[in-house]
């Protein structure tokens, strides 16, 4: 016999199998929705993160510390001795000596081979020769030593033309300075003149600046 108990039990069962489906076919899409998304997400993220490495193993960072010898690339903005030819070089450097008048204008394309034979920046030994000597112009007679080099209390160490000065200082500079651990104009000043307090190296710093 069908009853009342009966009818409410059935009724009770279709509507909860009706809302247990209800929410089936409601939650089962945005549950698989969120999680497509999630992976799509953690896809590109994972792109994101994998080409971002590329890019850095390929991106080349420069080392802090201006150098005075020459080295490649020769097209960074640092104290390296770029420049896109030796001719090109040797007529800034003529330049910068003719404008101050400088005995040492005739020797520009000297200077810069000569850089050039010892890994020298080219510009060095002609801001050197500004910071201690104007160029040349403040010098004992017939010295030739444009550069102070080697002076001590016996006197200035004197060179039997300006070709002799440059080829030994741009040799002492290699092998004394370079080549013991003395690569940057500041680190240079603490040997060639130990007594200054930077103004030396500033002012050899401006000065190969300004034959950029």
């Amino acid at each position: 016999m069908y009853t009342a108990e009966n009818f409410r039990e059935d009724s009770f069962s279709f509507w909860k199998n009706l809302i247990l489906v209800t929410l089936f076919f409601t939650v089962t899409p945005l549950a698989l929705g969120t999680s497509l998304f999630s992976l799509v997400s953690l896809s590109n993220v994972s792109r994101a993160n994998n080409e971002t490495e590329a890019i850095r193993e390929q991106v080349v960072y420069p080392k802090s510390g201006a150098r005075v010898f020459a080295s490649l690339p020769t097209d960074l903005p640092a104290i390296s001795g770029a420049a896109s030819s030796a001719d090109a070089r040797a007529e800034l450097v003529r330049q910068y000596l003719e404008t101050y008048g400088s005995p040492l204008e005739p020797y520009s394309k000297l200077l810069v081979d000569t850089a050039d034979k010892y890994q020298l920046d080219y510009r060095l030994l002609t801001a050197i020769a500004q910071q201690e000597s104007n160029l040349c112009k403040i010098i004992p007679p017939g010295s030739y030593n444009c550069w102070g080099w080697g002076i001590h209390s016996a006197g200035t160490l004197g060179f039997s033309s300006f070709e002799e000065g440059i080829e030994t200082v741009s040799q002492g500079l290699r092998q004394e300075y370079l080549d013991k651990g003395f690569a940057t104009v500041e680190e240079i000043m603490s040997k060639y003149t130990p007594l200054s307090k930077g103004s030396w190296a500033n002012g050899v710093n401006k000065f190969m600046l300004e034959m950029e």
